[in-house]
């Protein structure tokens, strides 16, 4: 058994359906089916969850919302017409309609019934749409999959138990139509995973009836070791390690959803990212072990939107506890860091900027100052992290003085340095407006 996904962009409209379909009927082994809403179906389009957001807003609000409730209607309408549906579409228009009669006292689970609203009615579409073209398809809803998430509305985990009763699929016949990204909380509430989290959905669907693949759909013939918008016809990258995939999703691959690989590596269930509009093209596959070649590099991504906190303390490596005195400060504060390089008396936190208001940052540096007895500490804004990603890094000879050099000859500050214990990473840290440039200088280093 397979379980495929398809992003937004394959789901977009008629036409991409019909390449959907083809898709399916290629391989009997791809018997479980999860959605995404529909997507762009030109740049200048608009997706159909951000018009749900907008929707869920007018409500909210008190807004007169019927033109943006008509406009989502007619976006499945338009499919359902092209391609001759009608039953599903009643249903479609009727949840959409529903929608503007919850109860409005908590806003975050109205907007989470509101966009997964998008996935749901897209599933009902497909469903109906593989039938009608000979394929025993039906709709199952994620409660009835099995799909049982904490109650964390817009930041949905699954439940460990879940997996048990996701297990039962594999004795449903036919295609299973899912739609991605919620699930449902044990009291019966919508919740969805963080956005793109569809991808979520389909590892966890994977993981859980022990597929022997989960192939993931989108608008591209492979990840690419650097973004084709920075770089003019980059690699495609044949094979990743789980290791280098969330390595490289984390630094600013924007392909699979980072959290995806979790349960997937943990099933140890191998990935394959293929494109809907070139299917035969091999893709990337992503597994737990892969065959190292001459290449010490993989991937090169980048992200803006950090800021570093600088902390000196005289003698703070003789001090018991220290790290953990700071890590309880940002627990307090519910502030995620993402790197935490040290010296002998000083520490530097990255952090996401997009955490912190000025009154957040304000409290931060003054219990820092007061719990710590600093002799030291300074906050730096608008930076951006480069990663350079590979296996093929711990065997090589020196891959840091390559990158090094790469920035310093495109004159490139470098404000950090970090490199995992793995070894599978090194992440430089950059002002802000110096990714782009250094992204090309290490892709040239590495690869040209």
């Amino acid at each position: 058994m397979k379980v495929i996904k398809f992003g937004g962009s394959s789901l977009a409209s008629a036409e991409q359906l019909k390449k959907v379909l083809n898709i399916i009927k290629s391989d009997p082994e791809r018997r479980i089916v999860v959605v995404s809403a529909p997507g762009k179906r030109s740049g200048s389009d608009t997706k159909v969850t951000d018009l749900l957001i907008q929707y869920a807003e007018a409500y909210l609000a008190g807004k007169d919302y019927t033109a943006i409730q008509q406009q989502i209607i007619d976006r499945y309408q338009s499919m359902a017409d092209e391609l001759g549906l009608h039953s599903a579409m009643n249903d479609v228009r009727d949840g959409l309609q529903e929608l503007a009669k919850m109860d409005k006292n908590s806003p975050e689970r109205v907007l989470d019934a509101f966009k997964a609203s998008g996935e749901n009615n897209n599933a009902l579409i497909v469903a109906e749409f593989l039938a009608k073209n000979g394929l025993p398809a039906v709709y199952v809803n994620p409660r009835e999959a099995g799909i049982i998430v904490s109650d964390v509305p817009g930041n949905a985990q699954i439940l460990p138990d879940s997996y048990e009763k996701i297990y039962q699929l594999t004795e449903r016949d036919g295609v299973l139509v899912i739609p991605g990204f919620f699930g449902y909380t044990e009291n019966g509430d919508i919740c969805t995973f963080s956005r793109g989290g569809s991808d979520i959905s389909g590892a966890i669907v994977a993981a859980g009836v022990k597929a022997e693949l989960y192939e993931n759909f989108t608008d591209v013939d492979a990840i690419f070791s650097a973004h084709p918008g920075l770089v003019k016809n980059p690699k495609a990258i044949t094979e990743l390690t789980f290791r280098e995939m969330r390595e490289l999703s984390y630094a600013g691959f924007n392909v699979l959803h980072d959290e995806a690989l979790i349960p997937a590596f943990h099933a140890d269930i191998p990935v394959v990212i293929k494109n809907t509009n070139n299917p035969e093209a091999p893709g990337t596959r992503i597994s737990s072990a892969r065959t190292i070649g001459k290449e010490t590099v993989s991937g090169i991504a980048g992200d803006s939107g950090f800021l570093s906190i600088y902390l000196s303390k005289y003698l703070m490596n003789r001090e018991v506890g220290f790290g953990r005195k700071v890590l309880r400060i940002l627990e307090d504060m519910h502030l995620k860091y993402e790197h935490m390089p040290s010296g002998i008396d000083d520490i530097s936190i990255i952090l996401r900027e997009d955490q912190f208001t000025d009154e957040i940052e304000q409290t931060l540096i003054r219990r820092l100052k007061e719990e710590l007895h600093l002799d030291e500490i300074k906050i730096k804004h608008d930076l951006a992290m480069v990663a350079i990603v590979g296996e093929g890094m711990k065997n090589s000879i020196g891959v840091a003085a390559k990158a090094t050099r790469a920035l310093a000859d495109n004159q490139i500050n470098i404000e950090m340095i970090n490199q995992g214990s793995s070894e599978v990473s090194i992440m430089f840290s950059l002002e802000n407006g110096q990714e782009k440039r250094a992204i090309r200088a290490l892709y040239d280093a590495f690869f040209n």
